[in-house]
């Protein structure tokens, strides 16, 4: 299995096992969304919680020249290291919510 294929089954993988948490309060979904086609895959929230809506992202991520892309990561702990001990190799997870001047410095922090 080449690189591309396992990296698109890891970020699955990470993104079910989180969609299948429950927030401590509020009436609120959270759905897997995979984009094979273009490599997007993102974990959304949606629902109600003390009368008001919630919904947006969680998680996104893109995979593109044979690196994992972080968009955006709205988890507690972050899934960096998930994406680790899931066999992603540091240096093919890119920061993509970081300022490049950022990026570089983290880049050996991983």
């Amino acid at each position: 299995m080449d690189t591309s294929t396992t990296y698109r089954e890891i970020v699955k993988r990470i993104i079910i096992q989180y969609s299948k948490l429950r927030p401590s309060h509020g009436d609120i979904r959270l759905d897997p969304i995979f984009d094979e086609t273009h490599d997007r895959y993102a974990l959304m929230q949606v629902g109600w919680d003390r009368g008001r809506r919630v919904r947006g992202n969680l998680i996104y991520v893109t995979l593109q020249n044979g690196k994992v892309y972080i968009e955006y990561d709205g988890i507690e702990h972050g899934i960096t290291q998930d994406l680790i001990v899931m066999g992603v190799s540091p240096p093919d997870i890119v920061l993509a919510f970081l300022p490049e001047s950022e990026l570089a410095a983290s880049a050996g922090k991983l």
